[in-house]
């Protein structure tokens, strides 16, 4: 278990950095802080550790990570965790950043929404897409079939593969997440029937490539270019999706479950009144450091922008490398930050206090 504090609203924490955001992004900003010898409490929203990586899609193979073929978002989590946690990160879940100001002597002062206040040298923005609701399909009905519950009705994300398995699913996008999903129940669902608007998707090629296969093997349905159109089944279950082409033909698709990945609508929240440039709902940085238009305020991982960047999780961890050495400058501007890797400075020995 995580180290957590215990603290009263009037006290305040200082601390060299604090990190919005405990997902994927966020944990390896702790470890590059770590690394250059900064201690970090990291704030997020979340009961959990982890991000969209917990909370959307745990199961989800990832294929990009360096140095791992295939890894589950929740075994990501896990090693991540791991890997910060030699440098003693303290955890605050379940609430937000509420307020951040000036501070003293270009430092910054935070209050959460749980009413602890913080000062620190240093702040890394690593909040993700934001507070995130799934995009609703315009489906008259549609609410019927939301609670439902994991494998019926409809579901806006896959927590666990069991719930699906002999079920009939409809999968509807034309994103990495529709064709994943698609690719990661073939083997499991009875059937399963991804629905796009367009013949065209815009996942990876090589995810495209085994798309190709599993159709052309039969074990994947492709239905384009159509969209939903409605619902049909009673109020515990559901039995089948509309879907029409561009001339308004319509065809009826067995289903018990509609998976629905349409994206995530993004809500900056405070964000947007901290006095940082943002554009669609992007905050600007320098790639080379992660700094915000605000001295000792860096963003990283999806929430930052700058041109031609590649939303991956590998950049974000880049950009933790930069910002980390960038906030070690800020804090400490006399004290040189001496390039070591880290073969030849290892990292301290785990502490076990406050764990159990």
């Amino acid at each position: 278990m995580e180290r957590t504090p215990k603290l009263t609203p009037a006290e305040t924490t200082k601390t060299d950095v604090v990190i919005i955001g405990a997902g994927p992004v966020g944990l390896f900003a702790v470890f590059q802080c770590g690394m250059a010898g900064l201690r970090c409490h990291v704030i997020d929203t979340l009961a959990q550790i982890g991000g969209q990586c917990t909370a959307l899609y745990p199961e989800k193979p990832i294929y990009d990570i360096p140095g791992f073929p295939q890894i589950s978002a929740a075994d990501l989590i896990t090693n991540l965790t791991a890997q910060a946690r030699p440098f003693d990160p303290i955890y605050h879940l379940s609430q937000s950043v509420c307020a951040l100001r000036k501070g003293r002597r270009s430092r910054w002062s935070l209050l959460t929404s749980a009413g602890q206040q913080f000062d620190a040298g240093a702040v890394i923005i690593a909040a993700g897409v934001g507070a995130f609701a799934p995009r609703r399909p315009p489906l008259d009905g549609i609410e019927t079939y939301e609670s439902l519950g994991p494998g019926r009705g409809v579901n806006y994300w896959v927590r666990e593969r069991e719930p699906y398995r002999g079920k009939r699913v409809v999968i509807a996008g034309g994103g990495d997440s529709a064709v994943d999903w698609a690719l990661n129940l073939a083997d499991l669902a009875k059937s399963v029937t991804l629905v796009h608007r367009r013949a065209r998707f815009r996942a990876h090629e090589a995810s495209l490539d085994q798309l190709r296969r599993a159709v052309d093997g039969a074990h994947i349905d492709l239905v384009v270019p159509y969209q939903l159109a409605g619902l049909i089944g009673g109020p515990d279950d559901l039995t089948a999706v509309i879907v029409e082409d561009l001339d308004g033909d319509s065809r009826h698709l067995p289903a018990d479950v509609l998976l629905s990945f349409f994206g995530l609508s993004q809500k900056l929240g405070p964000i947007n009144d901290w006095g940082l440039e943002i554009d669609k709902k992007r905050i600007g940085i320098d790639p080379t450091t992660a700094q915000t238009n605000l001295p000792g305020i860096y963003a990283i991982g999806d929430i930052a922008g700058y041109p031609h960047k590649q939303k991956l999780i590998l950049t974000g961890f880049s950009e933790a490398a930069f910002a980390a050495e960038a906030a070690h400058g800020h804090i400490h501007p006399d004290r040189p930050l001496r390039f070591q890797h880290s073969t030849s400075k290892g990292v301290p020995v785990p502490t076990l206090v406050g764990r159990s």
